[in-house]
């Protein structure tokens, strides 16, 4: 093992079986941390190469279960989004997706820090279950043409252990081991085609358009390298998606955008990947086409009813689709207002995502409880004129005491200025 950190500290490349060896033994816990650790380190500053990035993806996916899809029909199409805050796109693309005849069969993860995550959002409708068995997975995705479950714990070991590692010793900012870690998960879960959302800004893992097209670039090369369709856009997480932020009230934001009636940053993000999920599914020739029939799946009504499937198959209340208001609440609000007259030139989506958790809606740690009454409605976002006084936003908790400090962060989310900012675009490139 010496010999291989030294190998890689000197820039040079790492044999398949030598990225082999150093993954299985890692698992098998026969070379010890401190090694794996230096290794990182090396990496970090040194890099790999795309043939050493593919090496290292195929042995993390050996490390563990794959899941076989095959016995679903249809080509399988999965979405993956790098992390955002408001970011509700599974709840909405996956009801759009299957009701145009794509299978989504989506193995999702929970929420920490300030990132939400999908099955968390899903638990806000009463009795849902995300822990399927496999047999029951592929069976739900036949009969309704969707299921959205967990991962099972045993699907890409190595990543956990060696990503545990990295946060831990400042070496998880390196483009070749982020897209492999993101990688091995996708690919091992089965899927026959990959949409990537990559996200860029204040409250994403990469903060500036380059470099998140820099891990596109890597994800896709990794996808196509090993046998899938991949097609990555780079989307912007300056501020957060959508007006909510919190479980709950992202749940009622996907309803309302499924019903035509969301805020035009979900909608149109919805169309711009369902349509890539669509042409690589198979069901339109080209995103135009595709984005013409998930237009219609909404206005029909066809996509809000493939929720209400999902939420009852998974045992779920799906009354509450069209009973939003049973969905849980929180107890105390408060208005943050604005205390000068201008244009709101920036709003931090990561700052956000923080108070949204100090109220109660996000894990500090894996051990937290999450709050899934609690949360943000944003009232104004990046653009939006204001005068003193008036409410940039709406803070919900069951817990009054958490109200003060999630109302000092969030609104350092805010700048107002005299002038109204640039747009920026919501999709800054397309990789293929």
């Amino acid at each position: 093992m010496t010999d291989l950190i030294l190998k890689k500290r000197h820039g040079q490349v790492l044999s398949e079986p030598e990225i082999n060896w150093i993954i299985a033994g890692y698992v098998a816990e026969r070379i010890p941390a401190y090694q794996i650790s230096a290794l990182m380190m090396a990496i970090y500053f040194q890099g790999m190469d795309a043939t050493e990035t593919n090496a290292l993806v195929r042995a993390m996916i050996a490390s563990g279960d794959t899941i076989d899809l095959s016995g679903i029909a249809g080509i399988k199409v999965d979405k993956h989004s790098t992390g955002g805050v408001g970011d509700k796109t599974s709840i909405v693309l996956g009801p759009m997706v299957a009701a145009l005849g794509i299978p989504v069969g989506k193995l999702s993860g929970r929420g920490l820090g300030h990132t939400g995550g999908t099955l968390d959002k899903l638990e806000s409708f009463p009795g849902f279950r995300i822990e399927l068995e496999m047999g029951e997975f592929i069976r739900q995705v036949n009969e309704i043409g969707i299921a959205i479950a967990g991962q099972t714990a045993q699907l890409v070991p190595a990543d956990k252990q060696l990503y545990a590692l990295r946060d831990v010793t400042g070496t998880v900012e390196n483009v070749s081991l982020i897209a492999s870690s993101i990688m091995s998960k996708k690919l091992a879960s089965g899927a026959n085609a990959i949409v990537l959302d990559v996200k860029t800004g204040a409250g994403a893992f990469m903060e500036t358009p380059e470099k998140a097209g820099e891990l596109a670039r890597a994800m896709v090369a990794i996808g196509q390298g090993l046998g899938r369709k991949t097609v990555a856009l780079v989307t912007d997480m300056e501020q957060p998606l959508g007006n909510a932020v919190g479980n709950a009230l992202e749940v009622r934001e996907a309803i309302a955008t499924l019903r035509g009636e969301g805020p035009e940053d979900l909608r149109e993000l919805c169309l711009a990947l369902g349509a890539e999920m669509l042409v690589l599914g198979g069901g339109a020739p080209t995103a135009e086409a595709a984005r013409t029939q998930l237009e219609a799946v909404i206005a029909s009504g066809r996509a809000l009813e493939k929720l209400r499937h999902l939420v009852a198959a998974q045992g779920g209340d799906a009354r509450l689709v069209d009973a939003v208001d049973e969905l849980p609440g929180a107890t105390h609000q408060s208005v943050l207002r604005a205390e000068r007259d201008g244009y709101v030139t920036a709003l931090h989506a990561g700052k956000v995502g923080i108070a949204s958790m100090l109220l109660g809606a996000g894990r500090e740690t894996k051990q937290s409880t999450i709050d899934l009454g609690a949360g943000i409605e944003l009232r104004a976002k990046s653009g939006t004129p204001v005068r003193a006084g008036d409410p940039l936003a709406l803070l919900h908790t069951n817990d009054a005491t958490r109200l003060p400090e999630a109302q000092s962060v969030l609104r350092q989310a805010f700048t107002i200025g005299p002038e109204a900012p640039p747009l920026r675009p919501l999709v800054f490139e397309r990789i293929s």
